[in-house]
Order: C-alpha cells, then structure tokens, then sequence
C-alpha cells in the first residue's frame, strides 16, 4: 500500500525543525457504495473547473449567470499578485492611477484579498487591513514585534485586532509598503497569503494545545500541517485558491469545544476507532446574511495520518462541484445539499488516495456533559511548576505599544509565546508559578488587559464595525463597550453571558452563537434613520451547541440597554442593582 506524503515546514512548534513530513496512510477498508449519488445526474458531477497554465479555471461551459468575483478571478488569476511577483509592480502605481483602469481597480478591491489584504475604500481609503495565517492561534514574541514595528509608522490609522478565528489583523497599511511588509513577515515566519475571498481561513485549535492537563490531543502538529498544507510552504497552492467561497477549518482537541466546531465548513472530532486515534468529521457549518447552518456528521472517520488528504478530498469536491452562482448560495453546505450528504460523500471518497474512508466511530473521545472552562486568570499548566494566565483583551483591539509590551511579558515571564483566542483574548503560557505574582503585577494587566475583568466584560465580542469596515452598518467596538459599562452599573450578574456584536449580516462577531447578540442594521426613530441592531437569543457553544435566533428585530441602538437589562434578569438570573441594594 502506498502512503500520502507532503513536505511542509513546522512552525510554531516546541523542539520542531524547520521542515516536517506528514505520512498519512489511508485506512484499510472497503470502499463505501454512494447510498443516494445515483439520484443526481451524471453531468452534475463533471468538474466544473480545470487547469490552465498550472492555475485551475473555471470552464466556459459553466460560465453562464456567475458572479462578479467569478467573473474577476476568470479576467486575471489572483494568485499571480504573488506567485509572479504582480504585487511589486502594483504597488508601484499610485492609487489615482489604478483607479483609472478596471483591471488594477479590481486589483485592490477584489484580488489583493488573496494575499490577505483588504482595502478599506469606504471608510479608510488608501488604506488596508491585512489579515495573516497563525494556526491555532499560537504566536512568537518576534512575531508579534514585528506587526508592532507595522502598525506602528501608521500613527491614528495603525491598529491590531485579535479576530474570532484566533488571528491577528493589522490595519492601516499603505500599498506602497506591501512588498516590504510580505518579506518581513516571511523572515519572522508568518505568512497572510490566502487568508481571504474564496480561500480556506486559519485553522483554529484548543488555545491551551499542548499544556491543557484535560486536553484530549494537542491540536498544534495538525492545524500547522493544515494551514502549511493550504498556503504550500507560504509559496501559495493554488490548487485550493479558487474555490467557491471561504472555507472554514478546525481540529478540536478538548472536551470545551473553545473551537466552536459547529460553525466550521469542516471540523476534526477526536475518536478511536479499532485502537488507533484519529477523527470522525462535521462539514458544512456557516454563516452567511441568508442562511446559517450548523455542521453535521459526513459519517466518516480518518486516522490521524489522514488529516490533510481528507481535507484536500474535501476541498477538491467543493472546489470541482460547488456553484459560482449567487454568492449566497456558494458556501459548501449548499453543495452538501444538492447532492445529499452520501453523495457528497462518495465525491469525497473519489477523491481520497485509495478511494476509501472508513464511516465514522461510535468512540467519540469528547465528554458530551463537559462543563466549558475558563481560561481568563491564572491555571495550572500539565506540566508541573507552570501555568498559563489568560489575559482579557477588550473586544481584541491593540495598539502598537500594547503587542510590544504583550511580547515583553511573553519573554519576560514565559517561553516567548502567545496564544490567541475566538473570544479575540490572549493567553501567555509556561510561566514559571514562581513568577506569576510579578507578572499579576505588571501595569499592563493591572490597568488595559485584566485577568480577571468584570463578569459582563470577560466574554464580549465584537467585530471591526464601520470605523474600518464598508460593510459593517454600525460602530461596535466602542459602541459594545459603553454599553456594557451602562449595563453593569444596573444589575448585578452572577453568571457568564457571552454578548457577541456584529456590524453587518455577515456576522464576523457571530452572533448566532452568542447568550445575547447584536447584528447591525439602520431603523427608524421619531421619523428619523438612526444607527440599530437585531438582537439575538439564546445561542449555545459546547457539547449543546446551536444557533440563537431572533428575539427581537430593528432596535434602535440607544434604546438597547433596558432591552439587554430585562433579558439579563429574565433569562440569566441577574438582579436590578437597587433590589440588590435594597436586600442587603
């Protein structure tokens, strides 16, 4: 039996080289018949791509009703931009002249985004946000100097946030800058290619990989494998960069679910099967402004070995099969349901080296009545003599100064190491106990990045919102903030309570799994347009994992804070300040 083998180079991994080799042996079994395939029609199932001059295309056959972004990326092959250096010639060009031509417009406003950069034109004109790869969110003290020494030389315009897919995006780049800015991060070992358009997102994995004592598996070696997978080595693969929309990965490796694998086109579930370690898998969860769908089984287990092959069948069936139609209706659960999930299935299985995968284990090694930890403060490490202190970064905002400090105390106080979070927090692992006392002392956690912030505050997310966004309706970053404050000086909370916010219907601060969320939309009041939110309720993470739903449509933003006080105390035990005052 012959073996799938991909060189890749580790990266944040403790004791690892430069370069690795994933073997991943296919399992020996029977190949599975494609229950419910046989309704579709065979010319359903011709590829609707192929390739051209080593760059995959669409074909003129399936040309008919696409999209703009389709349309784009058959005009001009987006990777060029790097892999054929077109990146150095076009930040040669001032932006007055680019506007002048469709193509170079179309550069900056379409293509770019598959080097992870993203023009701000409605609201930061000029200016862009890059968006990097870090797999499980894991990040070096260098790394984070050097996205310090970026954002810094931009003043007011140059800021970082920590993102819900345990990323970093910095924000005020100049195009001029960007050739420049590609070289440093390549030196310090980050990359931002394919970070976004129809590109597969960061892998996300447990934050506390490798010094969780409950953990199940250290998720690091299979998310870098992933991420090293899907950009080839920061050379960019461009056998996966024209699919047909975002595609979203994550390997669970504790029984908390921090990666939120309902919500993941694609999540790896630890379980045995016949002895052997490896991962039954969820497709097709996502977002988007018309629908949302929570992942369901493929009815498919793979060994461990098998993570990157069955991520490339997977990626290989939607980029083939899946429509270039209606952006709405592109993600890969639409696929999933046009072809039923058998179907789907047996494309994946055609797809595999040996055409085989075995149905998924009844070994599932996840503890369906896990109660959720916290990982903000101070925790005790598997290793003995060490912890981890989780550190609350409000709504994952960062200033140049703050990542620099951030890197001081990673050195001064760990192993020069920071991990990222989905609740856009930051975690510093491998401090010596001896030293935490010190570090609880530092000035930055005593007055910007709290341990332990208040209860209301501790779990708040929100998106970029129309400060930097053009798609984003409102301001949420501080608009989330002042409103909490107002919130927490009128009842009294006991319990956690996850409010997630969200500037738009596509739901990066993603609501839909939040206690309490607010998406973004513009109402009327007293006759006049004012700035308001969808409110959300009742959406679960963890093992009871589903969507919230609407509780309440159009409120106008500065009438949310009696909205957000009657649901605290109906739905989460809270209590008005003055009957808590009363009673004492």
């Amino acid at each position: 039996m012959t073996s799938f083998s991909v060189n890749f180079s580790a990266t944040s991994l403790p004791n690892s080289n430069r370069f690795s080799k994933l073997h991943a042996t296919p399992p020996q079994t029977v190949a599975v018949p494609s229950y419910g395939a046989a309704e579709i029609a065979a010319e359903r199932l011709e590829p609707r791509v192929e390739q051209r001059d080593g760059y995959w295309v669409l074909k003129e056959k399936f040309r008919q009703g696409i999209n703009p972004a389709e349309k784009a990326k058959i005009e001009k092959e987006p990777m060029k931009l790097f892999t054929e250096n077109g990146i150095e010639d076009l930040a040669k060009i001032s932006l007055e002249e680019i506007e002048k031509s469709k193509l170079t417009k179309e550069d900056i406003d379409i293509r770019l985004k598959w080097l992870g950069l993203f023009h701000r034109r409605k609201h930061h004109y000029g200016r862009f946000m890059m968006r990097l790869k870090l797999p499980n969110g894991v990040t070096t003290s260098a790394q984070t100097r050097y996205l310090a020494s970026v954002i810094r030389k931009y003043g007011k315009d140059g800021c970082g946030d920590v993102t819900t897919r345990q990323n970093w995006q910095i924000r005020g780049v100049v195009l001029p800058d960007v050739p420049e800015i590609l070289k440093g991060l390549d030196e310090v070992g980050l990359t931002s290619l394919q970070s976004g358009m129809d590109n597969v997102r960061n892998p996300v994995g447990n934050p506390l990989a490798g010094i969780d004592p409950h953990e199940i598996v250290d998720t690091r070696p299979y998310t870098n494998l992933l991420s090293q997978y899907v950009t080839a080595n920061f050379r960019g693969n461009v056998d996966v960069t024209n699919l047909p929309r975002k595609w979203n990965v994550c390997v669970i490796g504790s029984h908390d679910l921090y990666e939120h694998p309902h919500i993941n086109d694609l999540a790896y579930m630890p379980a045995t099967k016949d002895g052997r370690f490896g991962f039954n898998l969820l497709v097709g969860g996502f977002f988007s402004p018309k629908r949302c769908s929570e992942a369901i089984p493929l009815d498919a287990w793979v060994p461990a070995d098998d993570v990157v092959p069955v991520c490339k069948a997977i990626l290989e069936a939607y980029r083939d099969l899946g429509t270039r139609g209606n952006r709405q209706k592109t993600r890969m659960m639409w696929l999933i349901d046009e072809l039923g999930v058998e179907g789907f299935r047996a494309e994946v299985v055609k797809r595999m080296p040996q055409q085989k995968l075995d149905r998924e284990s009844a070994e599932d090694l996840v503890q369906k009545q896990w109660e959720r930890r916290e990982y903000l403060g101070v925790h005790p490490q598997k290793q003995e003599g060490y912890s981890f202190v989780g550190l609350h970064i409000p709504v994952g905002r960062v200033q140049a100064d703050d990542m620099d400090e951030l890197a001081r105390l990673a050195d001064a106080y760990g192993s020069g190491e920071l991990r990222l979070t989905v609740e856009q927090n930051i975690i510093i692992p491998n401090i010596e106990n001896s030293k935490i006392d010190a570090l609880l002392n530092e000035p930055l956690l005593k007055n910007r990045f709290s341990p332990d912030p208040p209860i209301l505050m501790r779990n708040l997310v929100a998106c970029t919102g129309n400060q930097f966004c053009g798609q984003a309706i409102i301001e949420t970053k501080s608009r989330s903030m002042k409103i909490t404050e107002e919130v927490q000086r009128l009842v009294s909370v006991t319990q956690p309570v996850r409010m997630h916010w969200t500037g738009c219907p596509n739901t990066c601060g993603q609501v839909q799994v939040a206690d309490i969320g607010f998406m973004g939309c513009l109402t009327r009041k007293e006759g006049k347009t004012v700035e308001g939110a969808d409110v959300f309720l009742g959406g679960r993470i963890g093992s009871d994992s589903h969507l919230g739903e609407i509780y309440k449509k159009s409120v106008p933003c500065e009438d949310l804070v009696p909205i957000i006080v009657d649901l605290l105390v109906n739905n989460f035990g809270a209590v008005p300040r003055e009957r808590e005052e009363t009673e004492e």
